[in-house]
Formats: C-alpha cells, sequence, structure tokens
C-alpha cells in the first residue's frame, strides 16, 4: 500500500514538473515571437542622371548652339563675328559650322555637334586649315605633315548655307573624318565636287566662347 502511494507521488510529481517544462517553453515561444521585427531600411534608389548636355546643363557657360549670324563673340577672349553659318545633316546626325571673323581679319570655321551618348555631350571645335598640296582623302591611314591620321568617318551630307559663306543656299558636302593616335583630328571637305580642303580640329572646353553681342 504505501508502494503505491509513493509510486502515486512520484508520477504526480513528475506530471507537475512535464506541466511546468511545457507552460515555460510556451511562455518562451510566445515571448520570442511578440518581439516587434527588425525593420530593414529599404535600398536607395539612385536618382536619375540630369537631362541635358555634359558642360553646359544648369551651367552659366553660353551654349554654341544658341549662336546666329550677325553675333558678336569671344573666343579665348579674342573678338570675332560670326559671318555665315552651314547646316549640315547626314544619316540622322545633324550639325552646324559657323564662319567666324576676328579682329585680323582672318576666318575660320567652328563647327557645334550634339553626339548622342549616356549622356549626349556636345562637341565645339575651332578648325585651322592646312594645305593639302593637291591630297585627297584615302579610305586608309594618311599621312599630314610627319603625322598618321586613321580614317573614322566619312559621307556626303546635305547642307543649307546662311549669310556671308561663298557657298550656294543649298548643296551637298563630301567630308572624310580621320583621327591620329594622340586624338588629334583632321577632315577633308570638299563643296559640290570642287577642290578638296583640309583642316585640324582643337577641340574648345565650356567657357571658352562668350557672346558679347546678339544679332538684331
Amino acid at each position: 500500500m504505501t508502494s503505491m502511494v509513493v509510486l502515486g507521488l512520484s508520477i504526480a510529481t513528475v506530471l507537475l514538473l512535464l506541466g511546468a517544462f511545457l507552460a515555460t517553453l510556451r511562455q518562451d515561444r510566445k515571448g520570442r515571437t511578440a518581439e516587434p521585427p527588425v525593420e530593414v531600411a529599404p535600398l536607395e534608389t539612385p536618382l536619375p542622371a540630369p537631362v541635358g548636355v555634359v558642360g553646359y546643363a544648369g551651367s552659366d557657360y553660353a551654349d554654341p548652339r544658341t549662336l546666329k549670324v550677325g553675333d558678336g563673340i569671344e573666343v579665348h577672349g579674342s573678338p570675332a563675328r560670326v559671318l555665315g553659318a552651314m547646316y549640315i545633316s547626314w544619316q540622322g546626325q545633324e550639325w552646324t559650322e559657323f564662319l567666324l571673323r576676328d579682329t585680323a581679319r582672318r576666318r575660320q570655321w567652328l563647327s557645334v555637334e550634339t553626339r548622342q551618348g549616356d549622356p549626349p555631350h556636345l562637341e565645339v571645335f575651332m578648325w585651322t586649315e592646312v594645305p593639302t598640296q593637291g591630297m585627297v582623302p584615302a579610305k586608309s591611314m594618311i599621312v599630314m605633315e610627319g603625322v598618321e591620321f586613321f580614317p573614322i568617318e566619312r559621307g556626303t551630307a546635305a547642307f543649307r548655307s546662311e549669310g556671308d559663306t561663298g557657298l550656294p543656299e543649298r548643296g551637298l558636302l563630301d567630308f572624310a573624318d580621320y583621327r591620329a593616335s594622340d586624338g588629334r583630328l583632321l577632315s577633308f571637305e570638299r563643296i559640290q565636287g570642287g577642290s578638296w580642303t583640309a583642316s585640324y580640329a582643337n577641340p574648345l572646353a565650356p567657357g571658352s566662347i562668350a557672346v558679347v553681342s546678339r544679332a538684331p
């Protein structure tokens, strides 16, 4: 009889201990579940790149694309006037060549072209004529004044002229562009099947051109 009582108490004790353990386990799980979840900061979405032309968007520099025939300008501080312009198109590309005359009455062409890209960029060049000595543009490498130039682009473009250019109002322009290994550019051009002329390009950085006076 005594053994049965002891056995009953032992079983009861085990049951009580087991119940206490299960209650603690449930409480522990409940406690972890109740903890607030850790907030993960969302990934920052990068701002889109500004739309515009590199070097000129949102700046105080004069935009060469706004030049007009008759404008008075300065190039690196030297006065010049826009005598005329050629508006050229070729295979979807468009660019403008402005004929300038400085105070020494020298004439030079200034080309302005927006190149597509990501982002688009503006290419502005001052062209200095060089004697061709009867040379014609080849489809392979050519040597000009001891420098090797390699072909990059050539074709026949349509143009419209304005102002004092000495050119027809409309016509066709053949061109062939070359680049040297050091980045120098050389271009051959001829108007309406005439004689070829050649020029070196001098790139102009933003701020090189200032508009002094606007044409009426």
